[in-house]
């Protein structure tokens, strides 16, 4: 009896292996592809430059984004950044981090900042959160981060060891995905991010859906989606270091629940509650700042960097 126990304990551990490897593969792309990087502009801000460009999407369409670049010929660190995307912000975008990557330019960083799939034309928002078309937008956003690391592993002035990710909102849950397929990053900041459909479903606002969709309906919709469940892969983040930075004054994403998101993710990992709500505050940059500057190696990162960036405008929930 024990034998067979361990037999199919061994079938099921090989199933859920291959249900692994096969979600990953929803993520493949063309990664050889020429990068295709068209200018359409550039702005000086003292000795750094914020190049206006855009790549092609693997699923589509063009990425528009900053590449944000120091004076000098590096090595530099890298860094891809994500975008909230509050539909009533201004800033739902590529302008949101511009400002803190401009801040950290002259300590050694090279920025990406791209505008996701809601930003660029013919974007439609999809019915519910539930669907094919949602489900597709999600899986170009983690390919097109993807496709911004080697844009910027490409350069010949970036040190491709000191790579990171900062996503907000949307884009942590992104960054949760990327964590455990994506190990060219060395650290990742996800900021105020849904990060597990299992620590979700047993929310109120979930089984509140649930219980108008049906139990089984709603049950067998995330069953199907389960493959961009956040949680499948931030399990799996390490080596890289993940911080996580969360607000106490959310509606949804509650401290316990944020704390219950912690506890999936792999070590070395931070976590910090910080008393905003969803937009974060200064004392969060200040300590991503800090994050990243040890992470990365940066040179010479004042303690004051970043202080004169203004307050992301929290709109009314």
């Amino acid at each position: 009896m024990r034998r067979l126990f361990v037999f199919l304990a061994l079938l099921l551990s090989m199933s859920m292996q291959a249900q692994e490897s096969a979600d990953v593969h929803r993520f493949d792309y063309a990664a050889h592809a020429p990068l295709d990087i068209k200018e359409a502009g550039l702005e000086h801000r003292g000795k750094v430059t914020i190049h206006d460009i855009s790549y092609p999407s693997p699923r589509g369409g063009r990425v528009p984004a900053y590449l944000v670049v120091p004076e000098g010929k590096g090595p530099f660190a890298a860094i891809v950044w994500g975008h909230w995307y509050w539909a009533t912000s201004e800033f739902a975008n590529r302008k949101e981090f511009l400002e803190e990557a401009v801040a950290l330019a002259p300590a050694g960083v090279v920025s990406l900042l791209t505008t996701g799939p809601i930003g660029r034309p013919g974007y439609e928002q999809p019915k519910s959160p539930f669907t094919d078309e949602s489900a597709a937008y999600m899986e170009q956003q983690v390919i097109d981060m993807r496709r911004g690391a080697d844009l910027l592993l490409a350069r010949k002035d970036v040190d491709a060891k000191r790579l990171a990710y900062v996503g907000h909102s949307y884009n942590a849950s992104v960054g949760g995905i990327l964590s455990g397929i994506e190990k060219r990053f060395r650290a990742y900041v996800l900021m105020a991010g849904g990060l597990s459909f299992e620590v979700d479903r047993k929310t109120k606002p979930y089984q509140d859906i649930r219980n108008r969709m049906g139990g089984e309906k709603f049950d067998a919709v995330l069953a199907k989606y389960a493959y961009l469940d956040p949680g499948k892969y931030v399990a799996h983040a390490a080596p890289a270091t993940v911080f996580l930075q969360y607000a106490a004054k959310e509606n949804f994403l509650s401290p316990e629940v944020s704390r219950q998101y912690a506890e999936l993710v792999s070590e070395p990992k931070m976590y910090k509650l910080y008393d905003c709500p969803h937009a974060l505050n200064a004392a969060a940059r200040k300590d991503r700042v800090q994050f990243l500057a040890e992470q990365l190696r940066l040179k010479k990162v004042p303690d004051n960097v970043g202080a004169n960036v203004p307050e992301l405008p929290q709109p009314a929930q």
